[in-house]
């Protein structure tokens, strides 16, 4: 009887906090699902109207929407490529010891803490411009003409600036993995004469797989969602993601009915992708 009536009081207890998190998730939703079936633009109000699935289709057939959902994907593979083989490498080097490997690994993880809007644009302004930008000095000191990065290949760029950012986190969860690495087995595959190799292949590289499982999946969830990076280096047009499709619908069209179903479908397509990578996860991990 206590321990019912104890139950019961914490579930009391924990109520308010379980409804406003269940408001602050369920209301924009709703809202937005409300919307998506509305014909309804800012810039006419007043020629509201039930739309039923019209505006679903309008986003999908729309032109953009093709390359956008191309970028999306291709936006992701890049970054993730970038951020897991650069923190594998990383996290391998900052395992060895070092003078100075305190100051180095507070550097290598700095970036994460950075705005992505003021990492666009110290990337946009400072390290890419083709006239004033770093790698446009590099090019000319050895000669070559400076690349216009955000101009000849901008979804490569953006992918730079991304994969700059997530590139410590990917390095602090593999660099935790390879410290927790048993130490007989680095000296048993000493003595056996395995080579460095050898050891990365066959060692190292399995016992990294389930983080790197868990980097592919917490990064693809956020990385589905990137837009101030696309947003500042003014790269849209060329190569915007969905979610810049979304913004644009609502910004240059004020066209709020198809804003809320473009963000309906994106959030479909992020759900399924995230259970599909669940379940590749729980399936590795239980192996």
């Amino acid at each position: 009887m206590a321990t019912r009536q104890g139950q019961a009081l914490g579930r009391l207890a924990v109520a308010p906090a379980v409804a406003a998190l269940a408001a602050w998730s369920l209301v924009p939703l709703a809202l937005a699902f409300y919307y998506a079936f509305l014909h309804y633009k800012l810039d006419d109000p007043d020629n509201t109207f039930f739309a039923k699935g019209a505006n679903f289709y309008y986003f999908v057939t729309d032109p953009f929407f093709a390359k956008d959902l191309f970028n999306t994907v291709a936006l992701v593979l890049l970054v993730l490529v970038i951020t897991v083989v650069g923190g594998v490498l990383l996290g391998i080097l900052l395992d060895r010891p070092f003078w100075g490997r305190g100051i180095v690994r507070v550097l290598v993880i700095s970036p994460f803490f950075i705005m992505p809007t003021v990492s666009a644009l110290v990337w946009k302004n400072l390290m890419m411009h083709p006239v004033y930008g770093f790698f446009a000095h590099m090019w000319r000191s050895v000669g070559l003409t400076p690349i216009d990065w955000f101009g000849s290949h901008p979804l490569m760029s953006v992918g730079i600036v991304v994969g700059w950012q997530w590139l410590p986190f990917a390095t602090l969860i593999l660099l935790t993995a390879l410290q927790s690495l048993d130490e007989e087995q680095k000296d048993a595959a000493e003595m056996d004469g395995a080579g460095k190799l050898d050891f990365f292949r066959h060692i190292m590289l399995p016992h990294l797989m389930r983080p790197i499982t868990v980097v592919i999946l917490i990064e693809t969830i956020f990385l589905l969602n990137v837009f101030a990076e696309i947003k500042v280096t003014s790269v849209g047009g060329i190569a915007g993601n969905l979610t810049y499709l979304v913004f644009s619908k609502l910004n240059d069209d004020n066209n709020v009915g198809e804003a809320a179903a473009g963000g309906l479908i994106a959030v479909v397509l992020a759900n399924i992708v995230s259970m599909f990578l669940v379940r590749l996860i729980g399936r590795n991990l239980e192996a």
